[in-house]
């Protein structure tokens, strides 16, 4: 059964009943949560036209109708959603500011050293990328025109999106007494902290190695649902190797790729670097954690295994070709 239009709003995990907007209620043996995420927004900032999130095929069908050559585009956020935005509308012919608080796009994410290398890649392709520096406000007459930075300057802009991240949909969660911290948290097959009721996508906070680590992309989706549908219906394999995080961003003609987890103290090794293209290792407590790499598909997934293994990276950096 496909139930639509009303949306849930409570669950009771002792009488095992999910509780929906419309009044009515359903019945379950076993609960998969897979609400997803909303986009953050910036408070105080006025209601323009031409000022957009992105989520929806209906959010994304709006901007893209404002887009035209010569156009000026500021993008609030450089993380995979505002860089993806970035390289998208400069092929488009619009002139692009990319604007991020943090020392490079995607710090969070890949961390800075990788960070560096994909706004190494955004500059050579000629957005103006200003990074350590903020949104401020907004203005216009009926539609944004101007915006202002934390650092006091002013741009001219027609169309202005932002990306800055995005919060898991647990709110109707609340007083459930299923375990919450970013997402719902999860084991390495998503059952949560309750008995009968499993996690899995974008809202959930998977055990994975050492900790527990939301995933925000597709295929990191799917992957989880095949590991939770084996586990749940206790037809998976009990030694299948550990999960092995993997998702990927297509910016002009480079899909940069991530495999693994990382973390803000991960040690990063540059392993390869022609200017465009790049190979980065990422070590934790003296073992491969995770490889990024740009435009080096190859290079990149060939270490699935290693990474799942806990290899040694002086043995990797030993076998990688100078």
């Amino acid at each position: 059964d496909l139930k639509l239009g009303s949306p849930a709003t409570s669950v009771d995990t002792a009488a095992k009943s999910v509780a929906f907007a419309d009044g009515s209620t359903l019945d379950y043996d076993e609960l998969v949560i897979a609400t997803g995420l909303t986009p953050r927004r910036i408070a105080g900032l006025p209601e323009l036209s031409g000022v957009h999130v992105l989520r929806s095929i209906e959010e994304a069908l709006a901007l893209r109708a404002e887009l035209a050559p010569g156009k000026r585009a500021l993008i609030v956020g450089a993380g995979f959603i505002g860089c993806e935005l970035a390289a998208s509308m400069k092929s488009h012919g619009v002139d692009v500011v990319l604007l991020e608080p943090q020392p490079t796009p995607l710090a969070s994410v890949l961390g800075p050293t990788v960070g560096a290398l994909v706004e190494r890649l955004h500059r050579n392709e000629g957005i103006d990328v200003r990074v350590g520096t903020g949104l401020t406000s907004l203005s216009g007459d009926g539609a944004v025109a101007t915006a202002t930075l934390s650092d006091g300057s002013e741009i001219p802009v027609d169309v202005v999106a932002i990306g800055v991240g995005s919060v898991p949909v647990t709110g109707w969660l609340d007083g459930s007494g299923i375990v919450l911290d970013n997402g719902v948290l999860c084991d390495g097959v998503g059952r949560t902290s309750t008995e009968h009721v499993w996690a899995v996508g974008d809202v959930a906070s998977w055990q994975i190695g050492d900790r527990r680590k939301r995933v925000e992309h597709w295929t990191n989706a799917g992957d989880q649902a095949k590991i939770l549908a084996g586990a749940l219906t206790g037809t998976g394999d009990p030694d299948a190797p550990a999960q092995v995080p993997y998702f990927w961003s297509d910016q002009y003609d480079v899909k940069i790729q991530a495999l693994g987890t990382v973390a803000p103290t991960d040690t990063v090794h540059i392993v390869k670097d022609d200017g465009r293209k790049f190979v980065a290792y990422y070590e934790r407590d003296g073992v491969l954690a995770a490889v990024v790499g740009g435009g080096s598909a190859g290079a990149v997934m060939k270490m699935r295994a290693k990474i799942a293994a806990g290899t040694p990276i002086s043995d990797v950096l030993e076998s990688t070709p100078a």
